[in-house]
């Protein structure tokens, strides 16, 4: 079966939460509690349409949270299992995100992580997101990325 890419659905909850969970639960122990997306609300959001999930081999291996805002499209979150980790579905997300708010009409498309997910701030920065700010929301220590829409990724 070919890899694709599709909004969630109702029905996808579960498997959804469960790659939440298993892509962001290493950090738990890092940042002294669960992470953001591990406490969102993943029903309201597929109910909003707001969740597109990667497909491989009828199996749900990613998904992305976008959020249409007045200036930028958020990249609210991004998830992969770490089973599927290395094989490029990361980057296909962060390729359809770029591309969905492309074809929404919007310049810029903008994201947070974790201060202390070191690695993420690499990755973003790899793929040619810049740093406009950090702030501390939720208790969270956030790190504020944006990247123009017609960059290089």
């Amino acid at each position: 079966m070919t890899p694709h890419i599709r909004l969630a659905r109702p029905d996808d909850l579960a498997n959804v939460e469960a790659v939440v969970k298993a892509a962001y639960g290493h950090y738990v122990a890092r940042l002294g509690r669960a992470p953001g997306p591990m406490l969102a609300d993943y029903r309201t959001l597929i109910a909003a349409r707001r969740i597109h999930v990667f497909l491989q081999d009828a199996v749900i291996a990613g998904c992305v949270v976008l959020i249409p805002e007045d200036d930028a499209m958020l990249l609210d979150n991004i998830a992969v299992l770490p089973s599927m980790q290395g094989r490029g579905i990361g980057r296909a997300l962060m390729r359809f995100a770029e591309r969905t708010a492309s074809g929404q009409g919007y310049g810029r498309i903008r994201l947070y992580t974790n201060a202390a997910m070191s690695e993420n701030l690499q990755l973003y920065a790899r793929l040619g997101y810049r740093e406009t700010h950090r702030a501390e929301e939720g208790g969270f220590r956030r790190v504020f990325m944006d990247k123009q829409m017609g960059a290089p990724s």
